[in-house]
């Protein structure tokens, strides 16, 4: 049996939800309406998969998953929402959210994310694939219209360790005038005053993937 944990402040969501997958005979489906209730309940019972309501008044959806993951690192939660979304992703992501169903799933389309969810893969709707393809495009555009140098990038990633502009000019077997004159042209390309902001924002154009920066001088 599969044990599926919905947690909502809507009960007509929940029952209606409770229906729809308690046809497959092989879920059973709890019922949270409260943050605080679901936290309680995930940590002294198990559940195969947690649907969290994205928007409820106590505490976010994502919040929720948060503290859950916390306590249970191995629960598998998906976001069950109606409302937008998109601009959600990467804090959901980055929480440790299995995926998103929009509440406007068929009965199909909601059992198919839950099965596949409890198999490790990621449930994305193709609305917001399309998005992130739009996004990722447009990303990739201002990337190429940057012209970013071999040399540049080479001086991104020196800035993204933390070295000084003398460490640097040193692993790079270039003067410091060359290396300043360097910075000017790059801080000029990504619009950006400083090695701090420059850093930040190749971050933010994966022109660099560190996950976690350290202190830069700014």
């Amino acid at each position: 049996m599969i044990d599926i944990l919905l947690v909502d402040d809507h009960p007509s969501v929940m029952e209606g939800t409770k229906v729809l997958l308690e046809q497959e005979g092989d879920m059973k489906v709890f019922f949270a309406q409260t943050p605080a209730n679901a936290l309680e309940l995930a940590v002294n019972q198990h559940f195969d998969v947690i649907l969290v309501d994205l928007h409820m008044p106590e505490m976010n959806g994502i919040d929720l998953a948060k503290k859950a993951l916390s306590k249970s690192p191995n629960i598998t939660i998906l976001i069950y929402t109606g409302f937008e979304f998109n601009k959600h992703f990467n804090l959901m992501i980055e929480a440790g959210i299995s995926g998103f169903v929009l509440k406007t799933a068929n009965k199909e389309q909601l059992v198919t994310a839950i099965r596949c969810a409890m198999r490790g893969e990621a449930i994305l709707p193709v609305t917001l694939m399309k998005q992130l393809r739009r996004v990722n495009i447009a990303l990739q555009n201002e990337i190429e219209a940057l012209a970013i140098t071999d040399k540049e990038q080479q001086i991104l990633n020196q800035i993204a360790i933390g070295k000084s502009n003398k460490e640097i000019a040193e692993d790079l077997i270039m003067s410091q005038r060359s290396l300043e004159y360097s910075l000017t042209t790059l801080f000029q390309k990504l619009n950006v005053k400083s090695r701090f902001e420059a850093a930040m924002k190749a971050k933010q154009m994966n022109l660099i993937t560190d996950l976690d920066l350290p202190p830069i001088s700014k």
